[in-house]
């Protein structure tokens, strides 16, 4: 069918992604939306930029792995040619595909060394950018556990099942019945929550959970394990400021001490390959800011500058005031954005810097354009990334 005559375009235009947002929230493994020319329609859960930037023959189509399949028998989990697990589910309509659910692109444990086998033979013509942009890509391949792949796959399965119902309901009639829309919706949201029972989650009231916390770092404190009961305390810390309301404005000096227990608990986790160093003015902590801003920047030094370097490496957040203006700077010396990212802001809304787009969105809202976040700087010898905020009254 050719792409422009598809009616999944004429589905995604009504606000297919939002539809399922708070139902892909359960998994973080790359999922999208692809037509039987191998056109990908709709990144619901975006692919790694391996896969978009190296595999791919073509911008905004599948690989050549996936393109052989995209027949009437493609269907199920296959591996690619370079070790990664990808799965493929037809979306049928009166015994005719138009299209497909795919997605997964990650490692299981027992194929992760194929990733540290991967050869991409550079031409003449390749820059050494580019070469560095590869190799930072392929070093960021996930690996998951299976049991966390299953209940992905039983997703997509789900999704595919519940769009080929959709389609089959807008060609049948011309006018959407939203009742039954909702009802689909709430059925396909509780078989997930059965999924994850299955798979023994456990979902816990928030003041449970806490009182639970403190308990057991009682426990440690009466048995002298001190590193465990601060390392509980923090944890706990951390998740009760997490649940704040995101619209609320709180002080820096509260922004930096949550980030503190975080950098604490990463700190114990990587031993010396991480430090760190907070420099922030007395006078400053007392400016307001809205509240988890500065943590994803900081999350992103560590997973993708830290993480990926066999040294580690440091993180350091400092403050300064100027000309009105409250400057935060959070720096690394780890590997760097892609070059993908630097070039363009905006691709953060459909990149691993999801985090870090929200976060200039977000100020941009409450303080207006000219403020918000900017990398100053992204290479091999590291990263910094600041943020812009007006001088604010003192919250006392």
């Amino acid at each position: 069918m050719n792409k422009t005559n598809n009616p999944l375009e004429k589905l995604i235009s009504s606000n297919l992604y939002d539809r399922y947002s708070g139902i892909l929230s359960l998994s973080d493994i790359p999922l999208f939306l692809a037509d039987t020319n191998g056109n990908i329609l709709l990144e619901f859960i975006p692919s790694p930029d391996f896969c978009t930037h190296v595999c791919q023959e073509k911008g905004g189509e599948v690989c050549p792995d996936y393109r052989c399949r995209l027949n009437p028998k493609g269907e199920g989990r296959f591996v690619c040619r370079y070790g990664l697990e990808n799965i493929l589910f037809p979306i049928r309509v009166e015994n005719e595909t138009l299209g497909y659910v795919a997605g997964m692109q990650v490692y299981l444990k027992d194929n992760e060394y194929k990733k540290y086998m991967i050869n991409i033979n550079p031409s003449k013509e390749s820059k050494a950018e580019e070469l560095e942009f590869v190799a930072k890509s392929i070093s960021s391949l996930k690996t998951v556990e299976s049991n966390k792949i299953k209940i992905h796959e039983r997703l997509c399965g789900q999704i595919a099942k519940n769009i080929s119902l959709d389609l089959s309901e807008n060609i049948s009639y011309f006018h959407q019945d939203v009742k039954r829309l909702s009802i689909e919706k709430e059925i396909l949201e509780k078989k997930i929550i059965d999924l994850e029972a299955k798979n023994m989650s456990l979902a816990v009231n928030p003041h449970f959970l806490f009182n639970t916390l403190n308990c057991i770092a009682r426990v440690a404190y009466f048995e002298h394990s001190h590193t465990t009961e601060k390392l509980i305390y923090c944890l706990s810390d951390l998740l009760r400021y997490n649940l704040k309301q995101e619209n609320q404005l709180h002080t820096i000096g509260a922004e930096i001490n949550n980030i503190e227990k975080y950098l604490y608990i990463q700190k114990v986790r990587f031993k010396n390959r991480l430090e760190y160093s907070i420099d922030i003015p007395e006078n400053i902590k007392s400016y307001t800011i809205p509240n988890m801003v500065i943590q994803p920047i900081v999350e992103n030094s560590l997973i993708h500058g830290i993480t990926p370097k066999r040294e580690g490496g440091k993180i350091i957040i400092c403050a300064e005031e100027c000309k009105r203006e409250i400057i935060i700077s959070i720096m690394d010396n780890g590997n760097g954005f892609p070059k993908d990212i630097l070039l363009n802001m905006k691709k953060f809304e459909n990149k691993s810097g999801l985090g870090l787009w929200n976060t200039d969105k977000r100020l941009k809202q409450y303080y207006g354009k000219q403020y918000g976040l900017e990398i100053v700087k992204s290479d091999y010898s590291g990263s910094t990334v600041t943020i812009t905020i007006p001088t604010q009254p003192i919250v006392r």
